[in-house]
């Protein structure tokens, strides 16, 4: 199955405004600096896979063939590894029930798994995911990637923050804005050709991110995209349960994203244009 998505940058820009934590009120977007807006981006979906809907999706990261999930919520939080075709778990460690998971990334051949609000982050060997330690984090965790050299972790703000791994120890921060001044709820995060993809809470976008300077430069939009995708009509209720667009996985050998949500039935894969 291959559709083509092609995203009218005048709908894109109306929307963005709509998830500002810094709006007035105001029904006219007045640009706050001089940067452009952020680009529309086009993508190409490729294949839709089963995903477990159980999965309460915090961080998703695809290393050496594999898919591997962090999962969140109190009492239900993991790690896991996944067979992306068909959504079976191929193997599953439940972490200790009173932390709550967020986002993964994999560095060195470790995974590390960062906590919400626990200020712990869990640390795995990554050949069969035995935890091996722990590290603290002082802020809250949300999302969690890596450019091969550092860490970068999101924590709900307009902040990124680059962490050495070995010690956690917090090495600079990035403020992230569009055309309108500080973008908010950043969330999971993948690093990609030199930009950092970044779900933005509640919203239905991912952000493309320089992460040089913070400036958003790109947006995708994923606005009913199971609906039209897969035919499949998420209720509203299910949205309020936290079944929200969060996780984006890059395949580097083949040049493919992998997307999806909180408890969503579906894993859609993608092609950057």
């Amino acid at each position: 199955m291959i559709k083509k998505i092609f995203l009218p940058a005048l709908i894109v820009i109306s929307l963005m405004a709509c998830n500002q934590g810094n709006s007035s009120g105001s029904t006219v977007e007045v640009p706050e600096n001089n940067v452009p807006a952020p680009s529309p981006l086009s993508y190409t979906l490729v294949n839709i896979y089963p995903h477990d809907t159980s999965a309460f999706t915090q961080g998703l990261v695809f290393y050496q063939n594999r898919l591997y999930e962090g999962t969140g919520q109190k009492n239900a939080s993991s790690v896991r590894i996944v067979d992306y075709a068909t959504g079976s778990i191929r193997k599953k460690v439940n972490i200790n029930p009173e932390l709550f998971g967020e986002g993964i990334a994999i560095l060195d051949d470790t995974l590390y798994q960062l906590t919400w609000q626990d200020h712990v982050v869990l640390v795995y060997r990554l050949s069969d995911l035995k935890q091996v330690r722990t590290m603290a984090w002082n802020q809250e965790g949300w999302g969690l990637t890596s450019d091969s050299t550092q860490l970068i972790i999101s924590d709900g703000t307009d902040k990124l923050y680059f962490v050495r791994p070995g010690d956690f120890k917090l090495m600079k921060i990035v403020s992230v804005y569009n055309h309108l001044g500080p973008v908010n709820n950043l969330n999971e995060l993948e690093y990609i050709n030199g930009y950092v993809y970044a779900n933005q809470w509640e919203t239905n976008y991912i952000l493309k991110i320089d992460p040089s300077s913070g400036q958003i430069v790109g947006i995708l939009d994923f606005t009913d995209a199971l609906k039209r995708f897969a035919n499949i009509d998420y209720k509203e209720e299910a949205v309020q349960k936290g079944a929200v667009l969060n996780g984006i996985a890059w395949d580097e050998a083949n040049h493919r994203m992998f997307v999806t949500g909180k408890l969503w039935p579906k894993l859609l894969e993608i092609k950057l244009n």
